[in-house]
């Protein structure tokens, strides 16, 4: 089975496992909603990637703990998405939940996809329970008070905040999740893997910020615009969308040369070098900023 499959059926067996029978409907409708289909799914990709990478014995539970990370996300964009955040109606395209269900289930199935997530890495950990604890550690880490997704999103609400700072925290803590939880789920060390998460992490962000200005509703699938409307920390605004295309480069470039020495290291920097493309595509750049020369990853 390949990564993409192996995620996708990790995914739905933590969906399923939550839909018993005689729970709400609508709910069930709505935490399906915010979940497939997913986009880019790059976090639990990251995360097998690094596993596999680290000879992993158990690739059901990577996949297990790769898709808890893609839930708590989609939980936070449920949630990014409300009328008190963003006010976004659309999402990959399509209605958000608040907007095709209504606020309070929006609100409910944001929270329920929290608690799944962590439902299914305790699932999965049954033959390997050893590696449950730093697994359940790193991720929640990744979620709450004071550097994670949580933090990030509580950044938007003081009058001042540092610009890594609220990166690291609203983006960046769930990359570092991926790839320390893919080196645990191995049953190796995450801290050689630490550095890859953050560096990856602060770059899509400030690839987000590029596109938030410099591409359309259309094609990014939900509102642009959306960092000046609501007044927050942004990579373009502060560097100007030159300077923040060159520095979304550099980032990379140091996210690939933080990989560990491995006999995954090729395989790794090729998922690293097809991401860039993806979030900054070269076209993209020649259209807003033509004098800009781009690094390889």
């Amino acid at each position: 089975m390949d990564n993409s499959k192996r995620i996708e059926a990790a995914l739905l067996a933590a969906i399923e496992a939550q839909e018993g029978a005689g729970g709400p409907p609508k709910l069930a409708q709505a935490i399906r909603h915010a979940v497939f289909p997913g986009g880019a799914r790059i976090r639990p990709h990251l995360c097998l990637a690094v596993a596999q990478a680290c000879a992993a014995d158990d690739l059901d539970l990577a996949a297990s703990a790769g898709a808890a990370i893609e839930l708590l996300h989609c939980a936070s964009l449920v949630h990014d998405d409300l009328p008190c955040f963003d006010n976004a109606a659309t999402r990959r395209g399509r209605p958000s939940v608040f907007a095709a269900y209504g606020e309070r289930l929006a609100v409910l199935a944001g929270d329920a996809l929290i608690v799944t997530a962590f439902q299914s890495v305790a699932a999965s950990a049954a033959t390997r329970a050893e590696r449950l604890v730093p697994l359940i550690k790193t991720i929640s880490e990744a979620v709450g008070a004071p550097h994670g997704i949580v933090a990030g999103q509580a950044w938007e609400c003081e009058p001042r905040v540092a610009l890594t700072e609220y990166q690291r925290a609203k983006t960046g803590a769930l990359f570092v999740a991926a790839t320390a939880a893919g080196a645990q789920a191995a049953g190796a060390s995450a801290d050689p893997w630490r550095a890859l998460g953050e560096w990856l992490g602060e770059a899509y962000q400030v690839a987000d910020d590029i596109r938030d200005v410099a591409s359309d509703p259309e094609t990014l699938g939900k509102p642009t615009g959306q960092d000046a409307t609501h007044g927050r920390p942004s990579s373009a605004a502060e560097l100007g969308l030159s300077g923040a295309i060159q520095y979304f480069d550099q980032l990379i470039a140091y996210a690939s040369a933080s990989i560990p020495s491995c006999r995954g290291s090729a395989q790794l920097r090729t998922l690293v070098r097809a991401e860039a493309k993806r979030l900054v595509p070269v076209e993209m750049t020649r259209l807003i900023a033509p004098t800009v020369t781009r690094i390889a990853a």
